[in-house]
């Protein structure tokens, strides 16, 4: 691929402009997100990304469109598991929901940046030491398993160095003061608790970029297209926050699934040196093996509603039997007096 640097330019300047828009026009103002509108800001994001890879495809062939679109997929899965971090921030601060899209925001800002520098740091070393790959693929093997035995994620403030700093730099309110950030009070500037979320939430997505960003080297060593697929499966993060916040508990084995899928890429970024998958073959099964983790994960939580409906039925049934055995039992008792 010869990318020249307007096209980094124009991706940027759309990004931002993007950004802008989101924050500036459509959320000025602190409200909650409703499912309507995390789904139409979902399907939007998404099909942004697709018109995008219609145009590597038109500019650059089907090869590179090919692999926008896995490492696209990878990155748009593995960000899945921020969610159930977010939940469980958003939760133990009790964040109003009319907020958590303001921290979002500024939370994937920051976020891509950080992935920039990470992606701009992992294509100078692949380019330069090429048995990096190798240790991104036992990286990421062992993070998959690990993801696999781990039985919850678990959040706590007060063992999180950044927060800790904070703390110690500048006084935190002892509530939230809307959607600020900071505040001055008496004379002194205040950090609000939101700030606080902002910092666990960046916190956060740090570690997931850490075991995400090295996966799609397995897929493509061209910086252009990792990048550019970090950043569609960044922007739509916050409405599939929106969107699976609050049916996130159905999906019980997706965590397993992201597992397999970091094996996986681990295994084909060992296998790298002496056979190259093909990319055909390795989106297949990255998608083959989220499928069956999420149809998996409904099966079984439809399983389990039917059966709770079952046992609710049967105790329904039961219980005014044995009211009217106790009665009767009253009415002898009664009558032996």
């Amino acid at each position: 691929m010869e990318v020249t640097i307007w096209f980094w330019v124009l991706f940027n300047l759309f990004v931002l402009g993007m950004l802008a828009l989101d924050l500036g026009v459509f959320h000025r103002e602190a409200h909650e997100i409703s499912l309507r509108e995390a789904g139409i800001w979902s399907v939007a994001w998404v099909s942004l990304a697709m018109v995008f890879n219609v145009g590597i495809y038109l500019l650059w062939g089907s090869r590179p469109a090919l692999e926008f679109l896995t490492g696209y997929l990878i990155e748009k899965s593995l960000s899945m598991d921020n969610v159930f971090v977010f939940v469980m921030i958003f939760s133990y601060f009790a964040v109003p929901k009319a907020y958590q899209h303001r921290v979002l925001f500024w939370g994937i800002l920051g976020a891509l940046v950080m992935r920039a520098a990470l992606i701009g740091a992992g294509s100078y070393l692949v380019k330069q030491f090429q048995w990096v790959l190798l240790i991104f693929g036992v990286f990421l093997i062992y993070t998959g398993i690990k993801m696999a035995r781990q039985k919850s994620h678990g959040v706590d403030p007060e063992r999180n160095p950044l927060v800790r700093l904070l703390k110690r730099v500048m006084p935190v309110t002892d509530g939230f003061r809307g959607a600020k950030f900071f505040v001055r009070e008496n004379g002194r500037r205040f950090a609000t608790p939101l700030l606080v979320v902002l910092v666990m939430v960046e916190a956060s997505d740090l570690m997931f970029a850490i075991d995400s960003v090295p996966a799609i080297f397995a897929v493509t060593q061209e910086p252009f297209l990792v990048y550019t697929s970090n950043v569609f499966a960044i922007l739509g993060l916050r409405s599939l926050y929106f969107l699976l916040a609050g049916v996130i508990d159905r999906f019980r084995y997706l965590k397993l699934g992201l597992s397999a899928l970091l094996v996986f890429v681990g295994i084909k970024m060992l296998l790298i040196e002496w056979y190259k998958i093909p990319i055909g073959i390795s989106l297949g099964a990255i998608a083959g093996i989220l499928t069956v983790s999420i149809v998996a994960s409904l099966l079984a939580t439809r399983r389990d509603e039917r059966r709770g409906g079952e046992i609710s039925e049967s105790v329904s049934r039961i219980e005014p039997r044995a009211l009217l055995r106790q009665q009767a039992g009253q009415d002898a008792h009664a009558a032996t007096t």
